[in-house]
C-alpha cells in the first residue's frame, strides 16, 4: 500500500507577499498620479496669479507715471487672490530692476489654514514632504512697434501732449496745419495732399514705427471709410468716446504717388468732430461751436480737417503684440512677455 506523506510546501504565502508588495508600489503610483495633477493644477492657478498680478501693477505704475516696489507689492497682491481657485496666493516678490517692467513671484497659500504648501498629499503617506508650487510673470511697458488703423498720419510738429498731461488740450488738425515743418509751400505737408496713407484694408492701413510709408494721392477723404465713421458718430451720439491711434510722422517728402511719410510713433486722440471732403453725412460731424471748446478749434466752409485732443492710452494685450522702438507719445501695449 501507498503512503501519501505530508511534506512542507516551502512556497506557501509566496502569492501574499508578491501582493501586498505590489499593493505598495500601486499605492504609491496612485498617489504619485493624483499628486502630480494636484501640483500641476496648483501651478496653472499660480500663474493665472501671477500674470493678473504683473499686469495690474505694470497698469498702475505706467498710470502713476512711476511707482516703488511696496506700491506694485499691494496692486500685485489685489488681483492675485481673486485670480487663484481657493482666493488665496503668497506674492513672494515685485522686481521692477528692469526698466518699463514688472516682474511678479507667486507661491502657494492654502486658502484654508494659510500654509504655505499643499496639504492633503496622498504621497504624505509614504513619508513624502509637503509641496511648495511657484510662478512667476513679467508684463512689459512699451509703445506699439505697429498698428492697423484709420488710414490718416498726423505730423509731430501737432502734436501737444506732454509727458505729464493726462489729455491734451482740444485742437483742429487741418489739411492745411500752419507753416514751417508742417507743411509745403503750398500749404500741404506733401504738394497735393495731407495725411492720408495708402490703405492695406478697407479704411485701415498699417504701418511700423521708424518706417516710411506710402502716401495716398490728393487731399480727397478715401469713401470706403463710411462705415467707420459712422460707428464713430453713432458712438459720440450715445455718449460714448471715440479714441483712434494715429501714426506720427516727423519727415515726409516725395509728390503724387511717390509721396512718402516717416512715421515716428503713435498717439492716441480722442475724436470729438470731424469734416472731410464731399459733405453731408457721415463725412461732416460736429465740426462746429459749441462741440469744438472755442471758435479757433471749428472747420467750417473750406476746412477740412479733424478735432479732438491727444490722449494717453493703454492698450491691454497679454496675448502679446509688437512693441517698438519709437517714442513714448503716451500710447503704451502693456503685455507679458513670460
Amino acid at each position: 500500500m501507498l503512503r501519501l506523506s505530508a511534506t512542507p510546501d516551502k512556497e506557501r504565502g509566496a502569492a501574499g507577499v508578491l501582493v501586498a508588495a505590489m499593493m505598495l508600489v500601486l499605492i504609491g503610483a496612485g498617489a504619485l498620479a493624483v499628486d502630480t495633477g494636484q501640483i500641476y493644477a496648483e501651478r496653472a492657478q499660480l500663474q493665472n496669479a501671477a500674470d493678473a498680478g504683473a499686469m495690474a501693477a505694470a497698469q498702475q505704475c505706467h498710470a502713476a507715471g512711476s511707482c516703488t516696489v511696496s506700491q506694485a507689492l499691494t496692486w500685485a497682491r489685489e488681483l492675485t487672490g481673486p485670480n487663484s481657485n481657493d482666493g488665496a496666493t503668497t506674492v513672494d516678490s515685485v522686481d521692477l530692476s528692469v526698466p518699463n517692467q514688472v516682474t511678479v513671484a507667486t507661491s502657494t497659500l492654502n486658502g484654508s489654514n494659510g500654509a504655505g504648501f499643499l496639504t492633503k498629499l496622498f504621497a504624505s503617506a509614504l513619508n513624502a514632504p509637503p509641496i511648495t508650487v511657484r510662478a512667476g510673470a513679467t508684463a512689459s511697458i512699451a509703445p506699439p512697434g505697429g498698428a492697423t488703423a484709420f488710414p490718416l498720419a498726423i505730423s509731430d510738429c501737432q502734436y501737444d501732449l506732454s509727458g505729464a498731461a493726462v489729455t491734451g488740450a482740444v485742437q483742429l488738425i487741418k489739411y492745411q496745419p500752419g507753416s514751417g515743418t508742417c507743411t509745403s509751400t503750398s500749404g500741404h505737408v506733401i504738394p497735393g495732399g495731407f495725411g492720408w496713407l495708402a490703405q492695406s484694408g478697407t479704411c485701415t492701413a498699417t504701418t511700423d514705427a521708424a518706417h516710411t510709408v506710402p502716401t495716398d494721392t490728393g487731399a480727397n477723404y478715401p469713401g470706403s471709410c463710411d462705415a467707420t465713421l459712422t460707428a464713430w458718430r453713432t458712438t459720440i451720439l450715445a455718449g460714448g468716446t471715440v479714441e483712434g491711434t494715429f501714426p506720427v510722422y516727423d519727415d515726409a517728402g516725395g509728390t503724387g504717388i511717390h509721396g512718402w511719410f516717416h512715421i515716428r510713433g503713435y498717439a492716441t486722440f480722442k475724436i470729438i468732430g470731424w469734416a472731410f471732403s464731399g459733405g453731408g453725412t457721415p463725412k461732416v460731424f460736429r465740426e462746429t461751436m459749441p462741440y469744438v471748446g472755442s471758435a479757433a478749434n471749428e472747420c467750417s466752409g473750406s476746412c477740412r480737417g479733424i478735432i479732438g485732443q491727444f490722449v494717453k492710452y493703454e492698450s491691454i494685450d497679454s496675448a502679446g503684440d509688437s512693441s517698438g522702438t519709437g517714442p513714448d507719445l503716451g500710447s503704451v501695449i502693456i503685455r507679458l512677455i513670460k
